[in-house]
């Protein structure tokens, strides 16, 4: 599938993502092409209540900083909104070893426990729903933490409460129907 798929078209209309696509730069957009995309990885931002538009800004300036490599596809903040920072068809300094196969979410939080408020979970798990249907992934594989991929605790809530993320993929693949 591609990025212009009617999944996430459909959505894009309905949700008006706020695309805000990262220059290219060796810090948070290389414009490296992704391969086959094969999951989704959810992130949390780790800095409670910034906004996706501050978290976007901050990759943004790493191309000037050049304190490390990072950045996500898409950012859903406080307020439900979301950003796309990174074109779909590329790949996001988000997922280390997954960067290649995988479309990062990176979500913004209000306190340090990590926890989405109800606005930035009700858009994440829309979200999530129509890149899964975009791209055909089985939500209860296809889906990861970060922490799944490299053990880091992110996003932190998930990682401490299993029971809650397995509630949030049965959410998708609910808002899949």
């Amino acid at each position: 599938a591609t990025s212009d798929s009617s999944s996430v078209d459909d959505f894009l209309l309905c949700e008006a993502i706020k695309q805000d696509i990262l220059p290219i730069n060796d810090y948070s957009r290389p414009g490296d092409k992704v391969g086959k995309i094969t999951a989704i990885v959810i992130h949390y931002v780790g800095n409670p209540a910034t906004t996706a538009e501050n978290n976007r800004n901050y990759f943004e300036s790493l191309k000037d900083t050049h304190e490390r490599s990072a950045s996500s596809h898409y950012i859903v903040g406080l307020e439900g909104e979301i950003i796309q920072c990174v074109p779909l068809d590329e790949i996001s300094y988000a997922s280390n070893s997954r960067n290649k196969d995988t479309i990062a979410i990176e979500c913004c939080h209000p306190d340090t426990t990590g926890k989405f408020n109800s606005k930035t979970y009700e858009s994440l798990v829309k979200l999530t729903a129509a890149l899964c249907k975009t791209y055909g992934l089985n939500p209860t594989t296809d889906i990861l933490r970060h922490y799944d991929i490299t053990g880091k605790m992110c996003p932190v809530y998930y990682v401490e409460n299993e029971e809650e993320w397995r509630y949030f993929i049965t959410q998708v693949v609910s808002q899949m129907k």
